[in-house]
């Protein structure tokens, strides 16, 4: 099944992440505003990715004193995903 997210991030510089997932697996990944070093190179890293270990690898990372990072709202956007999907 495909599906395609745009997740309104919160506490972080980025504004939004855009998740197109397939079957499962993440299949296209971009974020709107934040650090474009860090966010395209994390939304590299999760394509191929099965949305399971995202959310295991991703969820609860911090940025500074933070409660909340980039990988983790993408880790939140998946989550989101997952439970619409339900």
């Amino acid at each position: 099944m495909k599906k395609h997210i745009e997740y309104k991030t919160s506490g972080t510089c980025s504004r939004m992440v855009i998740l197109d997932i397939d079957d499962g697996v993440v299949t296209d990944c971009k974020f709107v505003g934040g650090c474009a070093g860090n966010t395209l190179g994390v939304a590299a890293l999760v394509i191929g990715m099965k949305v399971e270990e995202v959310v295991e690898r991703l969820k609860g990372i911090k940025c500074g004193f933070k409660p909340t990072s980039c990988p983790d709202q993408l880790a939140k956007a998946v989550e989101a995903a997952l439970a619409s999907a339900e």
